[in-house]
């Protein structure tokens, strides 16, 4: 999915088989041509994007984009996260956007501090569902899993093992009893809402001196892939229909975190109009990969579902 001077725009969508037989991209990509297997999943298809020596500093890198202090310090992310005990241990079930506005979040993260604080690290609240946890000078990062990696599975299989990992166990295990006895949890139920009852590290890492692409700019909300895009000095704008109806060749959309009933009304009429004018290459976060050109849309032969 690498993008180039003569690369079409590219449409990063959700997984393809989320899209049934009846949605319209369907009918459209029956007409294109189906191209090489890209990237599979969030991470793999940032780094189809992107090159970042020594591997993906979430932490320093979401940091820097919202607030600008994360130079000179090691980072971790810090995500608010829904773990659900079952017979055999824990699973993650939701981590960030949980609902959170600034109020509940600090108030959340305001018992967790001391924690930190005792093991020589402080807790930031960056935004209401992305926190970040400043480490002491040389200390090293543990080699934690990504939220994708590690949602609907078993917590503990994604902790750090041995003499090294267990200091983040015990301080994730004080997090956890901290939380599971928040009083604003139940407010959270009462609502509807789930639980606050742990938080999710990863990304550990200090700021990149820089980060290479060979995108020529991204239509994103996705605050990792903004401070990819940030740090290798291209432009981010906002993800609105007209952002996307005024996006070009060596371009990325990114449409892959959302609902395929949402592409199929709200987002439609744009990404079809989009597709009436230029190359456009849909790439969806399964691999699968086609390009669409205008003209293919004449291709009333190609009838078989895909």
């Amino acid at each position: 999915m690498d993008a180039s001077p003569a690369a079409p725009l590219d449409i990063w969508l959700p997984d393809l088989a989320r899209f049934d037989a009846a949605h319209p991209l369907r009918t459209l990509l029956r007409k294109a041509d189906r191209m090489a297997p890209g990237a599979r999943g969030y991470l793999a298809g940032l780094a189809a994007h992107f090159t970042v020596p020594g591997g993906l500093p979430a932490g320093a890198l979401t940091r820097e984009l919202m607030v600008g202090d994360a130079e000179g310090a090691s980072w971790l992310c810090a995500d608010p996260a829904w773990v659900q005990p079952d017979l055999n241990g824990a699973r993650l079930l939701a981590c960030g956007q949980m609902q959170l506005d600034m109020d509940e979040a600090q108030a959340f993260a305001r018992p967790l501090k001391p924690v930190f604080g005792d093991a020589g690290m402080i807790l930031e609240v960056s935004s209401p569902d992305h926190w970040h946890v400043r480490l002491p000078a040389g200390t090293p990062t543990p080699a934690l899993a990504a939220p994708e990696q590690a949602l609907g599975e078993d917590l503990y299989e994604h902790l750090p093992e041995g003499a090294d990992g267990r200091r983040w166990r015990v301080l994730l295990n004080e997090v956890q009893v901290l939380l599971h006895q928040h009083p604003r949890n139940a407010e959270r139920r009462a609502l509807g809402l789930p639980p606050i009852n742990s938080l999710w590290l990863w990304g550990g890492g200090t700021l990149p001196s820089h980060v290479r692409t060979t995108l020529k700019g991204v239509v994103s909300d996705d605050v990792l892939l903004g401070a990819l895009a940030r740090r290798a000095g291209v432009a981010v704008i906002e993800r609105t229909p007209q952002a996307v109806a005024s996006s070009s060749a060596g371009r990325l959309v990114d449409l892959q975190d959302l609902p395929v009933d949402e592409i199929a009304t709200r987002w439609w009429p744009v990404l079809q109009m989009v597709a009436l004018k230029q190359p456009v290459q849909w790439s969806f976060a399964s691999g699968e990969r086609w390009l669409h050109r205008p003209w293919h849309r004449w291709r009333f032969w190609r009838g078989g579902r895909r």
